[in-house]
């Protein structure tokens, strides 16, 4: 956990308050200051709780993100697709994770030059355990209800289909609905898909029992649908 601050003042709201007096109201650098910040936060909060695992939370996403795969593999392109970062990073993420017995690597049989990353039993184990111990604490998450968290992921958004993350009038097909249901592996228990329509546009969305509210994901969503490849 990240030593609080316990500072006497909020010091974002102060340098908003100091650059509107030097170059006028700019509202998105209070916006952007205050995402960088709890960027800060929830990455130190989360990384506390995966780093007896030997992880980072990198290394997690990409655990999840083979778990989530049909057969607990993927080619090492595909895992930088989905997780949105460049080559260099999967590489050496992968490798780290290899180097803990968490995921191993072969060539791919379909791409002569490629590479496959596939999870290892050991690493099956840790993310379970990881997982639950994250979904423990809501991912950091802890000062949001249900409804506060999902407001987030609406408002954030908009940003992220700005920067073209993924295609927003993209729609589930039948056949892409069925590989879901029938592929689709999430690390809680007792959950299911429901499809929701959100302006027209097809999205999905995990489903548990004792949950109140859980925002849709988009397609593709960060851990990606890595079944369908």
């Amino acid at each position: 956990m990240p030593k609080p601050l316990s500072l006497p003042f909020d010091p974002i709201a102060r340098a908003e308050e100091l650059w509107h007096q030097r170059w006028g109201p700019v509202p998105s650098m209070g916006a952007i200051t205050s995402i960088m910040r709890a960027q800060q936060i929830l990455l130190a909060e989360v990384d506390a709780v995966v780093k007896p695992y030997g992880l980072t939370f990198a290394r997690y996403e990409a655990l999840v993100l083979l778990t989530f795969s049909k057969a607990g593999e993927l080619p090492m392109s595909k895992i930088g697709e989905r997780l949105m970062v460049h080559p260099t990073s999967v590489t050496n993420t992968v490798d780290r994770l290899v180097k803990s017995g968490l995921v191993s690597k072969r060539p791919n049989p379909n791409d002569g030059r490629g590479t496959l990353a596939s999870i290892t039993d050991k690493g099956r184990e840790v993310v379970e355990s990881a997982t639950e111990e994250l979904m423990a604490m809501d991912f950091g998450l802890g000062a949001y209800d249900a409804e506060e968290c999902a407001e987030i992921f609406a408002m954030l958004r908009p940003l992220r289909v700005a920067a073209e993350d993924f295609d927003a009038q993209a729609r589930v097909t039948p056949k892409i609905r069925t590989a879901l249901e029938c592929e689709f592996l999430h690390l809680t228990a007792h959950v299911r898909l429901e499809a929701v329509e959100d302006a027209g546009v097809s999205a999905w969305m995990p489903y548990s029992p004792n949950a109140t509210c859980v925002p849709p994901l988009d397609i593709p969503l960060r851990f990606g649908w890595c079944c369908l490849r």
